[in-house]
């Protein structure tokens, strides 16, 4: 519930005194003085703001009625009202006689910043508590009903299917602003702070987003974008919940492995992803000796370099080769160096697993 506080009522009297040549106070709904042009009076009773509050009416005190109250001068005191509910005083300090034609004016201004600062504090929590039902349905209790059926009144439409992104910031990068960009120009958008330098971005699965195109947007608002992560569509908040988690695999495997790529694809590294998650385990070990041996042999790193391209071509050699800039001969020759050191075929299918998975796995120089 909305109640006056010290600041917004001496903002009240500021501006009200900044036009009138008279002293202005306003009291709370107990008829304590929270702002004044006397200072000294601040935190002090105020009789007349307590007749205001018991009669809630207007109340005028000339001269000889003050004589007979405490703290009180003469003037004239209006309730002030937010949504048909009295939430305090404001006073007028002069004879009530030349104050009637500002008295209603002043008070007017004043509802009005009540009003105003009731908004504001309204949008600020309404904010809040979505950030905190937001963390909720994305946590394992998410699933509970009175959480739903609280999200479906806020507006956050948890039924929807959703792409979850994790965005990775550089300096001058902020979450907030980010969010607030992204939420402005996709309707129905999920943003959640994963961290100080980095924001969960649940879309609508119904938008058509390109994901390139995003980027340059945000690097032509003056964004600091490191990397993206893009994970695939998710019915529903479980499915939602373990899309999340594996953009958060995703972001740091590019990271580490792939650090000169700013957009991540689950689709595109679902595999590599899905093994680095294992990376400590000794079972990978078998898989990383072939290239690991071609690693140790291959001083001037042209090998290896031949292998990443035949990879990222798909074992298409003359794609391969003419990304390389040299001649399909030359192509087959280091292929079958490769073949030789590492003691695995890249030209067979499960020989370019085997090497596709290792390179896939082998941090980026």
């Amino acid at each position: 519930m909305f109640e006056l506080d010290h600041d917004l009522a001496q903002d009240i009297v500021d501006r009200a005194m900044a036009i009138l040549p008279y002293n202005v106070n306003v009291m709370d709904s107990q008829g304590l003085i929270l702002g004044s042009g006397e200072a000294g009076r601040v935190n002090t009773r105020h009789e007349g703001a307590q007749l205001v509050l018991a009669n809630q009416r207007v109340v005028e005190i000339d001269a000889q009625t003050a004589m007979h109250l405490k703290g009180v001068q003469p003037g004239i005191n209006l309730p002030l009202w937010l949504d048909q509910r009295l939430i305090g005083v404001l006073g007028i300090t002069g004879e009530p006689e030349q104050l009637r034609t500002y008295a209603e004016l002043v008070r007017m201004t004043a509802e009005m910043l009540v009003a105003q600062r009731n908004q504001q504090s309204d949008q600020q929590w309404r904010r809040q508590r979505c950030d905190d039902l937001l963390a909720l349905l994305l946590s394992e209790a998410g699933d509970a009903p009175r959480l739903i059926d609280e999200a479906q009144q806020m507006g956050l439409k948890p039924q929807l299917a959703r792409v979850p992104y994790l965005f990775e910031l550089g300096a001058g990068q902020t979450v907030e602003a980010l969010g607030a960009w992204l939420s402005a120009r996709y309707p129905d958008s999920w943003c959640v702070s994963a961290s100080a330098s980095s924001l969960l971005w649940c879309r609508a699965a119904s938008l058509t987003v390109d994901n390139e195109r995003l980027l340059e947007k945000l690097d032509k608002q003056g964004g600091n974008i490191l990397r993206m992560a893009v994970g695939a569509p998710a019915e529903g908040l479980a499915s939602l919940r373990r899309g999340c988690q594996r953009v958060a695999d995703l972001l740091a495997y590019g990271r580490d492995v792939q650090p000169r790529t700013r957009e991540l694809s689950l689709s595109r590294y679902r595999l590599p992803v899905l093994l680095w998650r294992h990376r400590d385990d000794d079972a990978l070990d078998e898989l990383l000796k072939p290239l690991r041996e071609l690693i140790a042999r291959d001083g001037n790193g042209q090998l290896l370099a031949t292998l990443r391209s035949w990879c990222e071509h798909d074992g298409q050699s003359q794609a391969c080769a003419d990304a390389l800039g040299i001649h399909r001969n030359s192509l087959r020759y280091r292929m079958e160096r490769v073949a030789e050191i590492s003691g695995v075929d890249p030209l067979r299918l499960e020989g370019m697993l085997v090497l596709y998975l290792g390179v896939q796995l082998l941090p980026e120089n």
